[in-house]
């Protein structure tokens, strides 16, 4: 039996409610929003729990999300779309669009960064919610593109580059702001607001209504939560929700501010039927935005680090799986995937022509939480474990 018809049996949405239906039960999410594509057709579908815990409202398909993450793989095509263009050269150094950002290593040298680097996270930058209290990043007061409403993208760039590169560019992987920066160079090489260049370039020609910088519709969007015992905690402006070694500062207003700068890393906002239409667009081909060659590279590793764990290395904007047994995922070589701190994730298995979105209202159960694990493997038939 072949993994589409697997899917498509009742047995098989029977192990997605099951997935679903624990989070819920178990207090992991308030709600979400669950799709499953294999060769091009939805078989799976399910909005559930709830969009507002307070005010009682229904969880349903056409919710938006800030999409925290996901906003990468969008920019990121965005950009790789200009270099078709010849707009941006991906070589280059950041320094021929903003001659000013030249942050320094330790010992005080200033060395080039290149787009190439920004893209893939190997550039040196950092975020702040990986840095440890009392670092510079927490001194100078960096915005991870996910709080301090108002913000301007000239504003975080001038705290950002008076940090210190963690590592010489291009030497080791370490997820950063690279996205940001990104942002502003597509500004610059395009002349115009990031948001227009991915409205353009992406989300028009994929006719992706509800995906962008600010919110289409502000009775479908959901009210976030971090995770709490014995629920989940309403998410507040100025909230710290820790994350592995450190904590990520949350501003859920930050998106209904027309002053926020539009975060390339962060900043977007969109629904789940979005997200799995630009992804079916990348496993596809790329058409109507990008060529096949652009596809291919941004599905190739490109960074030469492992990223998101062992058997997993970047590309252009999510992670590429380069071995199965060593991640221990029962996924395709040439998986790709990534994720956002809300309460998101999504994989597209090229080889089974399967893609994946979870989007939920609770961070960080739906990034890297058990549903993320229990839908994978009711996608692939693997037996819930005890």
């Amino acid at each position: 039996m072949s993994l589409v018809e697997n899917i498509a049996e009742d047995r098989a949405a029977a192990r997605f409610d099951v997935a679903i239906e624990s989070a819920l039960a178990e207090g992991r999410i308030v709600g979400g929003v669950v799709l499953v594509a294999q060769d091009g057709e939805i078989v799976y579908r399910r909005a559930a729990g709830l969009a507002d815990r307070e005010a009682g409202r229904p969880m349903r398909e056409d919710a938006i999300f800030r999409y925290a993450s996901l906003t990468k793989p969008i920019v990121s095509a965005a950009a790789l779309a200009l270099v078709e263009a010849g707009r941006l050269d991906l070589a280059a150094p950041v320094t021929r669009w903003l001659p000013d950002f030249r942050p320094a290593l330790a010992d005080g040298s200033r060395p080039p960064i290149t787009l190439h680097q920004l893209l893939t996270h190997t550039s040196g930058l950092g975020y702040r919610f990986s840095e440890p209290q009392g670092s510079t990043f927490h001194a100078l007061d960096i915005s991870d593109g996910l709080d301090q409403p108002g913000l301007s993208l000239a504003e975080n760039l001038r705290r950002l580059v008076a940090a210190p590169l963690s590592f010489a560019p291009g030497t080791a992987w370490r997820y950063s702001l690279g996205l940001d920066v990104l942002g502003a160079v597509i500004e610059r090489a395009a002349d115009r607001p990031l948001a227009d260049v991915v409205r353009q370039h992406v989300t028009r020609p994929l006719g992706l209504t509800d995906t962008g910088f600010a919110v289409t519709d502000m009775s479908r969007l959901v009210t976030p939560y971090a995770e709490g015992r014995p629920q989940p905690l309403l998410m507040s402006d100025g909230m710290a929700v820790p994350l592995w070694d450190g904590a990520v500062r949350f501003a859920p207003s930050r998106i209904l501010d027309p002053a926020s700068y539009a975060s390339g890393g962060a900043g977007m906002a969109g629904t789940a039927g979005d997200m799995l239409h630009f992804l079916e667009a990348v496993r596809l081909g790329g058409a109507p935005i990008l060529t096949a060659r652009s596809v291919e590279a941004m599905t190739t590793p490109q960074a030469g680090h492992p990223a998101q764990g062992p058997g997993w290395e970047f590309g252009y904007g999510w992670s590429v799986l380069v071995d199965p047994i060593l991640a221990e995922t029962p996924q395709s070589k040439g998986t790709i995937r990534w994720g956002g701190v809300y309460g998101h994730s999504w994989f597209v298995d090229p080889t089974q022509k399967l893609s994946v979105v979870i989007l939920t209202n609770t961070a960080y159960e739906g990034m890297i939480g058990q549903i993320t694990l229990d839908v994978r493997d009711a996608v692939y038939g693997v037996p819930a474990t005890a």
